[in-house]
């Protein structure tokens, strides 16, 4: 392709060379000794078809020719110097007439000069907070040289380090450049001097001068992030206003700082029969002031300062005063000033802080180290009232019309209101019955045949006593007593005091209560209570076996040998037989040799508790068909239409990327509820509880997956039950405590044994455990 010289690149200005047939490649692979390999060798300069060399670093437009005649290159400057730009670091003063200080002010600016068309642009970087515009000083463009040159343009022999250059009327002095264009310059025989230092800004001296003058500048607090580090954070202080006038006496104040907006809120604390009543707020919440030299009067208070007013109603100038000498600074109280024995004016009434509270203390001892503390007096008149004590009033006595409570709430306050129920106790003991077995104790023979069931509800503390019917005994049995609160015997019903009722750890199994002047005798009681009281002995000392261990083994410290020989009748080598073989003995054998050694210092329920904890038997497996806990799982299945079975392997194999067999029974039970499957928790610990497991109680993933498989599997019709009772009946166990292991009882005790030789009895052996008859005195 032929093009006119000097032309840009533009349709109409090509031309295909019809004569050019041999179109060369560049060659990238040569053979060299016989081996193929690439070519690394310099690419030959370009040859003008003219025949002339073309040499790159040929000179720019506009400048004068470095080269000989006729010797320099071929191609235009556009595309010889594409994209090659000289930069060049300078700087003009700018006149400042207002500032009497600083007569000039220093500007930076970087001098781009464009090689292919010799034009220049001129840039400021823009400095934050500066207050004048930056940016482009001067758009691109060929700039013509000042008179009498104005015919002709700058070029780059008029752009040098620690040179001045005139452009349009304004000079700037060059102080840098850089390394592109030093190697430039220094190329075309240009000499470029080292660098020199700008000028200093004298504007910008002097606000150097006045920071540096500033000893200690104000900090700068945002208010928006002030709020967000200590809302809701507020000293408290205790003072008080000496107001001892004709009329007048102490008034307890109580200053509150907000630390959120430095704001201040004073309360007061009305004094017992002061005379004033209504709403404590003292001050309301606000900035308070130091100086008060009273109220400012309309238009005193102003943003600005007016000098004078000039024209009529309808054409008025006003002539606003920069300096603003009429507007007086006003001082507010800070943190700072609130301290122990600080007197504030409150707008006129001097007020003494006397003491503060723990938070705001802490808060001077980290921030300003302040330790001492020490709380102010406050000063009393002699004919205040002493501070009404609420602990030593005394209600009027009981007049036995309704409860104690309820007319105790009448007398409490001229609103009559029924008294409150804890209904939180409420809903947390709903439905706790402790159930109680009981005997009547009566100089009538046949009351004391008559059996009693107490029931004492945790709920709102009532007993209800009904009596079980016995046949031919004469009484038809049922209810004996309605649901009510007991009160405990021995008390002064029409007195000023509260009086006690029948708390739950008055019951356990051995006692007596009087209900209704009816004496009854503890005798059993249902698991649920038993139970109920063995998981609470904080509340039930006689189901605490710790405080029961520790009474026997004080009993028990030098009667040892009597207890163990009353226990166990053969006696002979008990250590050694309690490390060959388990024994056990009888509940009746435990209780005579206790009640033996210690009396009636040992209730009844304390020897069931010890009984129970020490029980030799243990509870039945959980009988569970597999068969009708698939069935149910399955008709929970098809009853809810699931059916991600897909998605629940494909978990499991992203949990298990190793495809272990079994897997935890947490981590198969967590899926199970992930993947929200139709079981409910009880069915859910029925399923896991029939399913495969292996030596370390891991579930077996394959037999899951079976499991849940509807395809496969045809269950038995199952009808509607309750999956959480019925399916799987989880009865508790009733007869624990019969059999105690007597082995056990000893090491708890930890005392030694003094046993002398005694002659054998039989004992019955049931493999490694023996099981020993009770002795005589176990009869009664």
């Amino acid at each position: 392709m032929l093009r006119i010289p000097g032309m840009p690149l533009l349709p109409g200005t090509l031309f295909r060379d019809v004569n050019k047939v041999y179109y060369p490649k560049s060659q990238s692979l040569l053979n060299f000794r016989g081996i193929p390999m690439l070519s690394d060798r310099l690419q030959s300069t370009p040859v003008d078809p003219a025949g002339v060399v073309v040499d790159i670093s040929c000179p720019p437009a506009q400048a004068q020719a470095l080269y000989p005649p006729r010797t320099g290159p071929r191609l235009p400057p556009w595309l010889a110097y594409d994209k090659k730009v000289l930069s060049f670091k300078a700087y003009f003063k700018q006149t400042l007439q207002e500032n009497f200080h600083a007569p000039y002010m220093v500007r930076n600016v970087n001098i781009y000069y464009y090689l292919e068309d010799g034009t220049l642009d001129i840039h400021e970087p823009k400095v934050e907070n500066s207050g004048i515009v930056q940016g482009c000083v001067l758009h691109r463009q060929r700039v013509p040289k000042p008179p009498p040159c104005d015919n002709e343009f700058i070029s780059i022999v008029d752009l040098n380090v620690d040179k001045t250059v005139q452009i349009f009327d304004r000079n700037y002095h060059i102080y840098d450049c850089d390394q592109f264009t030093r190697r430039f310059l220094n190329k075309h025989g240009i000499v470029v001097s080292d660098p020199v230092s700008p000028a200093i800004d004298p504007a910008e001296a002097v606000r150097k001068r006045g920071q540096a003058r500033a000893s200690a500048p104000p900090e700068k607090r945002h208010p928006f992030a002030q709020f967000l580090k200590y809302d809701r954070q507020i000293l408290k202080f205790q003072a008080y206003w000496d107001d001892r006038t004709d009329m007048g006496d102490v008034r307890k104040l109580e200053i509150c700082y907000y630390l959120a907006d430095d704001t201040i809120e004073v309360k007061e604390a009305h004094i017992r029969n002061s005379g004033r009543d209504g709403p404590s707020t003292f001050l309301k919440r606000g900035r308070l002031q130091r100086e008060f030299d009273g109220m400012f009067l309309p238009g005193q208070q102003t943003p600005v300062t007016l000098l004078n007013v000039l024209g009529s109603s309808r054409n008025v100038r006003y002539c606003v005063d920069p300096l603003n000498l009429g507007n007086k600074e006003i001082l507010y109280y800070s943190q700072r000033d609130l301290q122990i024995g600080s007197v504030l004016n409150i707008y006129g009434r001097a007020v003494v802080i006397t003491d503060m509270d723990p938070f705001t203390r802490q808060y001077y001892r980290d921030h300003y180290g302040i330790e001492q503390f020490t709380p102010l007096p406050q000063p009393t008149r002699s004919d205040v009232c002493a501070p009404y004590d609420k602990s030593g009033r005394m209600l009027p006595p009981y007049n036995g019309w309704g409860s104690y409570e309820d007319s105790a709430g009448n007398c409490m306050s001229i609103v009559i209101k029924r008294p409150k129920t804890d209904f939180r106790k409420f809903i947390k003991f709903d439905r706790y019955v402790l159930r109680f077995g009981a005997k009547m104790l009566s100089t009538i023979r046949e009351n004391c045949e008559r059996i009693f069931v107490i029931s004492y509800f945790l709920s709102d503390d009532t007993m209800q006593v009904q009596e079980v019917a016995v046949r031919n005994s004469g009484f038809l049995g049922g209810e004996f007593m309605k649901r009510t609160r007991v009160l405990i015997p021995g008390q002064e019903k029409f007195s000023c005091k509260q009086p006690l009722y029948y708390r739950p750890c008055n019951f356990y199994i051995g006692g007596t209560m009087s209900i209704k002047d009816f004496i009854f005798h503890l005798v059993s009681a249902d698991e649920f209570t038993l139970m109920y009281m063995e998981h609470h002995p904080d509340q039930f000392a006689h189901t605490n076996i710790d405080l029961i261990l520790e009474k026997v083994r004080k009993v028990l410290e030098t009667r040892m040998s009597d207890f163990v020989s009353s226990c166990v009748p053969e006696c002979t080598d008990l250590d050694q037989k309690l490390e060959q073989r388990a024994i056990f003995i009888s509940f009746e054998s435990l209780k005579g040799a206790l009640v033996a050694l210690m009396g009636t210092t040992i209730s009844d329920h304390e020897i069931i508790t010890i009984c129970r904890h020490f029980s030799g038997e243990q509870a039945p497996p959980n009988a569970c068909s597999r068969d009708k806990v698939r069935a149910a799982a399955h008709l929970e299945i098809k009853r809810s239409l699931w059916n991600g079975r897909e998605e629940l392997m494909e978990h499991f194999h992203h949990i298990n990327p190793t495809n272990k067999p079994f897997m935890p029974e947490s981590q198969v039970r967590s899926t199970l509820r992930g993947f929200r499957m139709p079981f409910t928790l009880e069915l859910i610990d029925n399923i896991l509880s029939v399913l495969n497991r292996n030596d370390c109680d891991d579930i077996e993933v394959c037999d899951l997956m079976n499991f849940i498989d509807v395809s496969c599997f045809k269950g038995c019709d199952m009808p509607p039950i309750n999956y959480a009772f019925e399916l799987c009946p989880k009865l508790p166990f009733q007869y624990k405590g019969r059999v105690i292991d007597f082995g056990c009882l000893l090491k708890a005790l930890n005392l030694p044994i003094n046993i002398a030789t005694t002659p054998v009895q039989p004992a019955i052996v049931t493999g490694d455990a023996r099981i020993l008859p009770p002795n005589e005195s176990d009869n009664c």
